[in-house]
């Protein structure tokens, strides 16, 4: 259990401080880039997966299948952005919830459903 927990954390934060990086290195999709933002977490999140199952303990092997959860769940994210009265309400709830916010806890969800 705790190696689940530790794994989602390190999914989330490399995501965050990575996946940025990536994406400024693709060409620009103008309002749709959100979803190459989507693209790149679910694959990161997977990757992370790959490794934290080799080196984290109780945490298994992902399934060929994971990866299309978290790019579904990330694009599901990425696709509320677009949305603005569910972002409305989040901000309502949780204030300052940045844009990226949405596909990344998306692609990571949709990595740990599948898990």
């Amino acid at each position: 259990m705790l190696g689940r927990l530790v794994l989602l954390l390190l999914q989330l934060a490399l995501c965050w401080v990575v996946g940025p990086e990536i994406v400024k290195k693709l060409p620009a999709f103008g309002q749709l880039n959100i979803f190459a933002y989507a693209i790149v977490f679910a694959i990161l999140a997977s990757l992370i997966g790959m490794l934290g199952a080799v080196v984290l303990k109780d945490v298994g092997q992902p399934s060929p299948a994971t990866l299309t959860y978290a790019l579904i769940g990330g694009l599901i994210g990425a696709g509320l952005t677009l949305l603005p009265d569910i972002t409305k309400a989040v901000a309502g709830v949780v204030k300052n919830v940045p844009l990226l916010a949405y596909p990344l806890v998306g692609a990571v969800l949709g990595y740990a459903l599948k898990r």
